[in-house]
């Protein structure tokens, strides 16, 4: 057998390639609740005068889709207008929080629920669209990872601030290295 070796360059390039474009790996995480922490109660979204809507540089925490631009979608033209990842996202103005020792229960607005399993790592669906979900703690903070069949993840931190009479919410969607969006959400108590 005789070596080639621009075979052997091409069949490296190729390899590196399909490395750098490869679905990331959500990261495991405890299901331990720390000690202290319970994100339970009824909280409403800071609105108006009483309160900045996002400190200074920050994302609004209103959360609106983002308009495409002609280069998105030429990079999306199989895919719907938006990577599927963005209909696990939930939102609402008041939020009611039940912890329990396996997990959270979030009824967004009284219409939605969501139930957030601590330490899961499993396939989770909305109609025909699944995706991958890695739910767990991470010091005091609560961190939830879902991840589209394209390699999108949505990703929310919960976390307490004030001596627990504020709850915030941060959410980013990645796209590998890309971020697609930001936004943090400031609950307070009611």
């Amino acid at each position: 057998m005789r070596f080639n070796s621009s075979r052997l360059v091409i069949l490296i390039c190729a390899l590196v390639l399909c490395a750098c474009v490869a679905k990331p790996e959500l990261e495991l995480r405890s299901a331990a609740i720390p000690a202290g922490v319970d994100l339970s109660g009824t909280w409403r979204i800071r609105v108006g005068g009483e309160a900045p809507l996002a400190r200074e540089g920050e994302q609004p925490q209103t959360i609106q889709m983002p308009k495409r631009t002609s280069s998105q979608n030429a990079q999306r033209q199989r895919r719907s207008e938006l990577p599927d990842v963005w209909i696990f996202l939930e939102t609402g103005k008041v939020l009611k929080v039940t912890q329990t020792s396996d997990g959270l229960f979030v009824s967004f607005d009284r219409s939605v629920v969501e139930e957030v399993v601590f330490g899961e790592n499993r396939t989770v669906s909305v109609g025909p669209i699944q995706a991958q979900r890695v739910t767990g703690w991470e010091g005091e903070q609560l961190i939830a990872e879902t991840m589209d069949k394209e390699g999108v993840v949505l990703t929310e931190i919960w976390t307490l601030e004030d001596n627990g009479s504020v709850l915030v919410r941060d959410i980013s969607i990645t796209d590998r290295n890309r971020q697609l969006f930001s936004a943090r959400q400031v609950f307070d108590q009611v």
